[in-house]
């Protein structure tokens, strides 16, 4: 038999964290999940994701602020993780314009904890979550992981782009394998509430308007939650390794064990398309509130996830119809409406 292996999860009750341990749990991991329980969205939500997770004897919930000093060095040197999967961080574009210190605290100095945490107890494979919003005023399409991606449009978005700086520092400096994943707006069941999806069920459901921001006029690639998970356990196996033969399109770093991999449907949708499929998938007709463009938003996103496929064999396809779908569903049983 294998030794097991055990996965230590930040924000583990969050949504991609909560959809990603069930996967690491089914794949016969010991998981360690690390959460603060912050009320930036409704906390029941997030006690009841772990309510469900530590129905698995595979499961340890630690709740405590990753940013505190010892806490994530304590975890390491206890559980001797030999994967890490970092998802705990402030999200949100436009809460990061009235609250940035929240932005430094969680994905600043806590990613910083993270680090020297690994430093420490050094894992097999680091993965760090970014996002899409990194490549900010860029207008090249679809992004690619080797462009150039120094105007983030948010502060949400520039915390990110410094933690992949931060990771690459560490990755040279101590040998520590990292991968960056830039995801591309997630949705799906147990999603955030302050998600566009989430907001746009729930007041369509209501017969309540929503504010759709540049009049309709933006495109998302949006990424269904099941998709990155599977790429996310796909890419633990592809740990980046020091080379001096990189390929024109690989992001790998000539310095260090350190990539940056996009994760996305490399395929953009309308957003008035991705209204329609709410309509369709609730049965109601939304009312909309057009309204101009949000301070540090972006019009239009597009992933190329060719790198991704290269590396896993893996392609996210999840149609947004399908996916739509599912997340009414469960919303629908959730709420009882």
């Amino acid at each position: 038999m294998t030794e097991q292996r055990t996965a230590l999860v930040t924000g583990s009750a969050g949504f991609i964290g909560f959809h990603l341990c069930q996967r690491l749990l089914r794949d016969g991991f010991r998981v360690i999940g690390l959460d603060a329980m912050t009320d930036y969205y409704d906390v029941a939500l997030k006690e009841r994701r772990h309510q469900i997770l530590l129905q698995s004897e595979g499961f340890t919930a630690c709740e405590d602020r990753l940013e505190d000093q010892q806490v994530l060095h304590s975890l390491f040197e206890k559980y001797r993780p030999d994967v890490v999967v970092h998802l705990a961080a402030q999200a949100g574009v436009r809460y990061s314009i009235d609250n940035p210190r929240s932005y430094v605290q969680s994905n600043l100095i806590g990613t910083h904890e993270l680090l020297e945490a690994g430093r420490a107890f050094p894992p097999a494979h680091m993965l760090l979550a970014s996002t899409s919003s990194v490549y900010g005023a860029n207008t090249q399409m679809p992004y690619s992981e080797t462009d150039k991606a120094d105007t983030q449009m948010s502060f949400y978005a520039a915390t990110k782009k410094a933690n992949e700086a931060m990771a690459h520092s560490y990755a040279h400096l101590f040998n520590l394998p990292i991968t960056m994943f830039r995801f591309f707006t997630v949705y799906g069941p147990w999603g955030r509430p302050d998600m566009a999806l989430y907001k746009f069920t729930r007041n369509i459901l209501a017969g309540e308007p929503i504010d759709v921001y540049n009049h309709g006029e933006m495109s998302r690639d949006f990424t269904y939650v099941s998709d990155l998970v599977e790429a996310i356990r796909l890419l633990i196996e592809a740990a980046p390794e020091r080379s001096k033969d990189i390929a024109q399109t690989d992001s790998l770093s000539p310095v260090a064990p350190w990539r940056a991999v996009n994760v996305g449907n490399s395929e953009p949708v309308k957003l008035m398309d991705f209204i329609a499929a709410i309509e369709k998938a609730t049965g109601k007709t939304a009312k909309l509130n057009m309204m101009d463009m949000q301070a540090g938003d972006v019009p239009a996103t597009w992933a190329n996830a060719q790198l991704l496929k290269d590396l896993t064999g893996y392609q996210p396809q999840t149609s947004v119809a399908q996916g739509v779908e599912e997340f009414v569903r469960w919303y629908r049983d959730y709420y009882q409406t």
